[in-house]
């Protein structure tokens, strides 16, 4: 039976760190989180323990939601990161250059032996890694949103990442109950290339006037079996987030990612999806 790690550090505290952290935690690892700020370091810890009580009312934790969350905590700087952490992931937003100094802070902070990953849904897993030391101790690990339900989480393997990181995410993936798929670096990877390509040619058909977005969503959902639509998904995601990583598709891959106007648009707007209540649907 594989197991968890002992001790995860995971740099940021927002809905994809949160869902890290509460994963990891309920599985038995100890979770440090990296988040800057009483406030937001406060909003975190909520974020993780409303998950877990949820979780506990559903009969998906083995123990008592108290008992888990007491295996959290945070610190305000990577640098304070436990030198004996197994795992580090960061997991803040898309932007290469902060991924970059927080991984290398991390790196100075942890062990030899500690494996350092990247939530990145799009970005050069070598050169995230090529600022490290030891950069075959680094991997992708995508996790996907909301991270305690989604079964699956994406390995991005760099051409200097080591056999044994790969063996030791693969164990760990596992021991959180959730499948792997492995890919080599590469713009977009798997999942972040095919689901973009098919919400902005969605987020085109809806700019022509093809159909509303909930007849683009039906189509796929129902003829297709997916379990939403790309619209309502690119809302969960974020349309800044769908945004960000169409524009380095399309930078590193050419003119068959270029975000459609709407998307821009309704960036522009502040009409980001369900974090602000509007995006292709009105949320409450």
């Amino acid at each position: 039976m594989t197991r968890a790690p002992r001790l995860v550090g995971v740099i940021g505290g927002g809905r994809m760190g949160a869902g890290i952290a509460q994963s990891f935690a309920a599985a038995g690892s100890t979770v440090v989180i990296v988040e800057s700020g009483e406030p937001a370091a406060a909003a975190a810890l909520y974020r993780i323990a409303t998950g877990l009580r949820l979780a506990a009312e559903r009969g998906f934790l083995d123990e008592p939601a108290e008992l888990v969350i007491g295996r959290v905590t945070t610190v305000a700087s990577p640098h304070e990161l436990p030198a004996a952490a197994d795992l580090v992931v960061e997991a803040v937003p898309e932007d290469a250059a902060l991924k970059s100094r927080l991984l290398a802070a991390a790196e100075q902070a942890v062990g030899e032996h500690t494996v350092l990953a990247s939530n990145t849904s799009s970005l050069s897993v070598a050169d995230l890694g090529s600022v490290l030391a030891r950069p075959g101790r680094f991997l992708g690990m995508h996790f996907f949103n909301p991270v305690p339900a989604s079964e699956l989480i994406e390995l991005v393997v760099a051409p200097g990442t080591s056999d044994g990181t790969v063996r030791a995410a693969l164990a760990w993936t596992h021991a959180l109950g959730k499948k792997d798929v492995v890919v080599k670096d590469s713009p977009g990877f798997a999942s972040s290339r095919l689901g973009v390509a098919l919400g902005l040619e969605a987020i085109r058909m809806a700019e022509e006037g093809v159909a509303g977005p909930a007849a683009i969503d039906d189509a796929m959902r129902l003829g297709y079996k997916h379990p939403m639509g790309p619209l309502r998904l690119t809302d969960l995601v974020g349309l800044d987030v769908r945004l960000a990583i169409a524009e380095h598709l399309h930078a590193t891959l050419g003119d068959r990612f270029a975000p459609p106007r709407l998307l821009r648009d309704k960036v522009a707007r502040g009409e980001l999806g369900r974090k602000t209540g509007q995006g292709f649907y009105a949320w409450e």
